[in-house]
């Protein structure tokens, strides 16, 4: 029947062409597949029949545990700010009002400071909950989060007095800047 009228045969009937991707034709050349990480939903490269190796696993645990700390370390200065900043800036010989408003007007830094502790620490945990994916902007985000952790570590250096955890947490900033470089990294997310 032809298109413009049903009633009317039509001498060479057009086939239906189905939505998903098949030959143009019926007798005619089949069309190429879709390249890795142009088709469905996501547009990432697809995903491993294979487990995560155990560098990629290790340093995704690793990037979790540090961003925990992190934030246990963001919300108490965030809920001890006072205290805190009396610590800091508080002066020995003065008295306890004089202290505590020398506290409560450096309060506020030291909430901006818990603040952005956890926002480093939200990315790091969420830079760890996209491994999975394997895309390459991850394994960079998790390159750049060692090295905001090894700047973290100079930060601990100036207020900390108990130098084995300092030297711990420099060693793991090391460890969160090599990791992603192992060739089974790389290989992972496609680098």
């Amino acid at each position: 029947m032809s298109t413009d009228d049903p009633g009317t045969p039509d001498d060479n009937p057009q086939p239906k062409r189905p939505w998903a991707r098949s030959n143009p034709a019926p007798n005619g050349p089949p069309r190429p597949p879709h390249p890795p990480g142009t088709g469905g939903f996501g547009g990432g490269p697809p995903p491993a029949g294979g487990r995560m190796p155990a560098p990629v696993s290790s340093l995704r645990v690793l990037m979790t545990v540090i961003g925990g700390l992190q934030a246990i370390l963001g919300l108490a200065l965030v809920t001890n700010s006072v205290s805190i900043a009396t610590s800091l800036w508080g002066e020995d010989d003065a008295s306890t009002y004089a202290r505590r408003a020398t506290g409560e007007d450096h309060a506020g830094m030291v909430v901006f400071v818990g603040i952005l502790i956890l926002a480093v620490a939200a990315w790091g945990i969420l830079t760890a909950l996209k491994f999975p994916t394997r895309h390459p902007n991850v394994r960079n985000s998790a390159i750049a989060y060692g090295w905001m952790t090894l700047a973290f570590t100079v930060f601990l250096w100036a207020f900390m007095t108990v130098l084995i955890l300092v030297l711990i947490w420099l060693a793991l900033a090391i460890l969160l800047i090599v990791r992603p470089n192992q060739p089974e990294c790389r290989a992972w997310f496609g680098t």
